[in-house]
């Protein structure tokens, strides 16, 4: 009986050791802003890199809303739960350090999208949006050779990613006789976004330019603009890869869009945050900023690039 006993303590020692050691994986957590189709790309590029490490467990995490509150708690949720290292496109950077720095005192953090540089983060994985907004406004110029008034449309004005790329539209289009009279923020409320425009084609009907700054405010223009019976007839600069942006390439009523590589933010930060905890830092380089080009698509190039994005999400 003794012997018996034993074995049994010795069965169920091993048996509570391997549900230590399986509890034992690395947790890596990718948070994004807010719920829109333009995460869909990272979330894959998440599930290619999970492929490639399987000795870490990767997490796609959504906020309950896009806001900078909900992110930041549900940023301390996953480091309560025993995540290791934490990449976030903050809706709202500026307004956020403490609560990063918070966070980078407890896990490694990275950024990506919208970048909070003046927090404790590690590096920011993403594209030079001063970058994007200088190829959206080369964009308007080719465009519009004889100049024009172009109305904005993004989601969170105050985001560095926002506000970078209006700097960099302003840039390229200065002495083109182009102007971006105003910029109209909605917060990620898509009906607000869609309001806007309709807005914009009531009260203002000297703006023949409109550009949406984020993936759904493209998307929102068409709508307007299609039951305003205007299609074609306002110039629109676009960002991202929706499928109605992209059809609108195709078909003409856009001039075209700055796409980013979200996929790549995805697939490389979580293994740049693995190679991080495993001690390896060389690829965060001294300036802290890893950037993955942005791409313009126009009618030439659409469909192969639309290809490439049914083949990254399987569909």
């Amino acid at each position: 009986m003794k012997i018996a006993s034993t074995v049994a303590a010795f069965s169920l020692s091993m048996v509570l050791a391997g549900g230590a050691f399986a509890q034992e994986k690395q947790q890596l957590a990718f948070v994004v802003n807010a719920a829109s189709d333009f995460w869909k790309l990272a979330e894959a590029g998440v599930e290619a890199a999970q492929a490639e490490l399987p000795e870490y467990e990767l997490q796609f995490r959504y906020p309950a809303q896009g806001t900078a509150a909900l992110q930041n708690a549900l940023m301390d949720d996953l480091v309560a739960g025993g995540t290791d290292a934490i990449m976030i496109s903050s809706a709202d950077p500026k307004n956020s350090i403490d609560a990063f720095n918070r966070i980078a005192a407890q896990v490694p953090l990275f950024t990506t999208d919208s970048d909070a540089p003046q927090s404790d983060r590690i590096s920011y994985l993403g594209s030079s949006n001063v970058a994007a907004g200088v190829q959206a406004g080369e964009i308007a110029v080719q465009s519009m050779p004889d100049g024009g008034k172009c109305m904005g449309f993004v989601g969170f004005l105050g985001a560095d990613n926002a506000i970078e790329r209006i700097a960099g539209f302003r840039q390229a289009v200065e002495g083109a006789g182009i102007e971006l009279v105003d910029v109209r923020g909605d917060d990620v409320d898509f009906a607000r976004a869609r309001s806007n425009v309709d807005d914009v084609l009531a009260a203002s009907p000297d703006i023949n330019c409109m550009v949406g700054f984020y993936s759904y405010n493209p998307p929102k223009i068409y709508e307007a603009l299609q039951a305003a019976g205007k299609l074609g007839q306002v110039t629109v600069i676009a960002f991202d890869e929706d499928p109605v942006t992209l059809g609108a390439v195709r078909e003409g009523s856009f001039a075209g869009t700055v796409v980013q590589d979200p996929y790549q933010w995805g697939y490389q930060g979580m293994h740049l945050m693995a190679d991080y905890l495993e001690g390896d830092t060389s690829q965060v380089p001294d300036d802290g900023l890893i950037i993955v080009p942005t791409k313009v698509i126009d009618k030439s190039n659409v469909d192969a690039f639309e290809a490439i994005v049914k083949e990254r999400i399987g569909g």
